[in-house]
Order: structure tokens, then sequence, then C-alpha cells
């Protein structure tokens, strides 16, 4: 048992820190009793005065598999199955220790990130808790295709999916829509319509697991949202008129009417954007007319695609904040116990509570005041165990 005291405890999901509580009692990697210093005694006691605590973070989008240095996708292929083992052990690492302790991995080709999941569940490696949804559906020579999930009909992405299961996937990743990143792909274009979207929700659901739709066309988000997937990436509202400029009322009624929750993937890249008026604009109108339609947001960054790092999301949630009109808290929220509800976690993780996994970030500066704090951890915990760290930049 470790006790954790005089330390000030945001707890996920309130609108400040929690007064008269700032003591943490965890137990086998649990938080047993949230109190006061005066009375949890104990144990491995350590005094954290002058810290602020929060529920690790969460990051709902990244690709484990890719290195963001590299460009051109087709290199990504160049090395062994033990190099990138390696290469994705190193990255889980610089998550945890940047204040990642859960995320969502949407999509590979030789299912290596459930072998980095299965480790760090075994204690073997030190890194987030990951959800892994193996090889994405895709239509023939879709979004993503050379990882191999490619189907030409329903049937075949029965297929796709079967074998994902047989892997052992957390969830099932459908590519909605075409991508940016494979040649030949259209973002505006739908790649599957609503009747086979369905179905394979259907085929998901049926077995316990979530679908989390690739989507950045307009009709593929319409399409998503009737057949239930239960979060929409990137959600980029492309169409004729050109990038983000094809926002759909009606559709964004159906996202809000069917529960899917929006995963933006709002990375640190777009750090540039901010002071392009236009683009502002552009975005900012979008999100704010989700927001007012009651669209539900969680944190995600797409990590691994180039130049997003997978250690990066505590530097993108200003970012975030900033596209997307979110207050502090409400970006913390969405980043913590909110983005826990979307991806099936809501019980476990996300929240500072009795019975919630000790996933813990500890910071100098109070994050609900400046978010700019998350960029520097004083220290993490994940699992009820401290992991070094050496900040998120």
């Amino acid at each position: 048992m470790t006790i954790l005291t005089n330390v000030a405890i945001w707890d996920g999901t309130s609108e400040d820190i929690v007064p008269g509580l700032d003591a943490l009692e965890i137990t086998d990697g649990a938080i047993t009793r949230v109190g006061s210093s005066d009375e949890l005694h104990g144990g491995d006691s350590r005094d954290m005065a002058g810290l602020y605590v929060m529920p690790g973070m969460i990051d709902a989008h990244v690709h484990l598999c890719l290195d963001p240095e590299i460009s051109n996708p087709e290199d990504q292929d160049k090395f062994s199955d033990a190099e990138l083992l390696s290469r994705m052990a190193g990255r889980a690492n610089a998550m945890v220790k940047a204040g990642i302790t859960t995320a969502r991995d949407l999509g590979g080709g030789n299912w290596l990130e459930l072998t980095i999941r299965d480790q760090i569940n075994e204690g073997m490696l030190t890194g987030p808790r990951l959800l892994c949804s193996g090889q994405p559906v895709t239509s023939i020579m879709g979004h993503c295709h050379f990882w191999g999930g490619e189907a030409a009909d329903t049937a075949a992405a029965m297929e796709v999916i079967e074998r994902q299961l047989g892997h052992g996937v957390d969830l099932i990743k459908v590519m909605a829509t075409g991508g940016n990143l494979t040649k030949g792909s259209q973002p505006a274009d739908a790649q599957f319509d609503e009747a086979t979207l369905s179905a394979i929700v259907a085929k998901a659901n049926g077995t316990g697991r979530r679908v989390a739709a690739h989507c950045h066309g307009t009709g593929g988000i319409g399409n998503a949202a009737r057949a239930g997937v239960t979060t929409i990436e990137h959600c980029s509202w492309v169409g004729d008129a050109g990038w983000a400029r094809n926002f759909d009322a009606g559709v964004c009624r159906d996202i809000v009417e069917q529960g899917a929750w929006v995963s933006p993937t709002i990375n640190l890249g777009w750090k540039r954007r901010i002071g392009n008026a236009s683009y502002e604009t552009l975005i900012q109108g979008n999100f704010q007319r989700m927001r007012e339609a009651g669209v539900k947001l969680i944190a995600s960054t797409d990590a691994g695609i180039p130049n997003v790092f997978h250690h990066h999301l505590p530097l993108a949630l200003p970012v975030f904040a900033h596209f997307a009109g979110l207050s502090n808290v409400e970006v913390l929220r969405a980043a913590t116990s909110e983005c826990a509800e979307a991806i099936g976690l809501g019980g476990s993780v996300g929240r500072i509570a009795s019975g919630f996994s000790a996933d813990l970030a500890f910071f100098e500066g109070n994050p609900l005041a400046n978010l700019d704090a998350l960029a520097t951890p004083a220290t993490v915990m994940a699992r009820g165990h401290f992991v070094q760290t050496g900040g998120a930049g």
C-alpha cells in the first residue's frame, strides 16, 4: 500500500481542484481511498507537497508502428519485426513518461502493437494501457490498404473482422472514407455505404467491441454516424467545396442522435495555423456548430503520421482547446474521463476515485490554470508504479 499526501487533486470530472481532499491510498495498482493527509496513514507514505495530480491522459488515436520522422508511408516497411518492436517499445515508454497512461492504437499491418500491448500488461515493458484495432477494414486499394484489411464487399469485410478477432483485437477500425497518405485515395470519397458499415458495426458489437471510423468526407461521416460507430476519427467535413468546407447540419444531428463521439485528431502541428485568420474562422466555426448541436469531443492526435510524435498529446491539448473552443477543464476532461468513457474504459481509468486504476500525472503547476503545465510532468504513475519522466518536449 502507498499513501500519497499533501497533493492538490483534480479528479477528472470536477470544475476545479477538489477541496478538502489531498491524499490518495493506492493498493495493488488501484486507488483504494481518496481522503485527507490527516486521515490516511500507513504503508509507504510519500509527501507530494507542492504538486498537482490529475488522471493520466488518454490519446484516442495513435499508430505505434509508424515512425513520425518518415514522411513516405511506403518507407515504413524497411524495418524487421524485431527492429520495429524495439522502436514501438521506445515510443510507448516516451508516451507514459509524458503522462499518457492510456491510448488506442488504430491500425497497423502485422499486429505488432498487440505484442507491445501484451508485454505492457504483463509488466515486461513500461508504457500506456493500449487498446488495439489491428488491420483496419478498407476498400480495395483504399486508405491504408497496404496494412492488409482490404474488402470488396460486406462478406469480405466480415472476413477481415474475423481475422482481427483471431488476433485478439480490442476494437474494430474501418476506413469509411479515403485518406491523405494513400496514393489514389481521396479523403472526400466514401469507401463503404451505410449498409456495409452497419454490418461491420453489428459484427463488432456482437463480439463486445466498439468501432472507430476514419472519416474525412462529409458523406462518409454521415454513413458512419447512421451505422452506429462509436467514434468518428478526424471528422474533417471534406467535400466538393474543399477541406473543412462541407459542414452538414443534418449529418451533425445524426452524430448526436446516434451518440457517437468525435475524435478530431488535433495534434501539435496544428499550432502553425494559429494566427491564420481564415483557417481559424473555418475550423473554429465547424467546432462551434458541432458543440452547439451537442457533439461530444475527445482528445486524439493520430500520432505516427509525419511529424506527429507519440508523446506530444500534452503539448497538443492547448492547441485542441484553441480550435475547438474548449475551456481548460473541458479539454482536460476530453483527455481523461470523457475519453475513457468513449473508448469503453469509463469504469476503470480517466478519474481519480476509489476503484479506478492508479494512472496519475503530477505537475508543479496547475493544469486547470495553465495547460502549458502539462508539458513537464514532475512524475507519472502507471498502474500504481512510478515511472521516471523526461517531460513531453
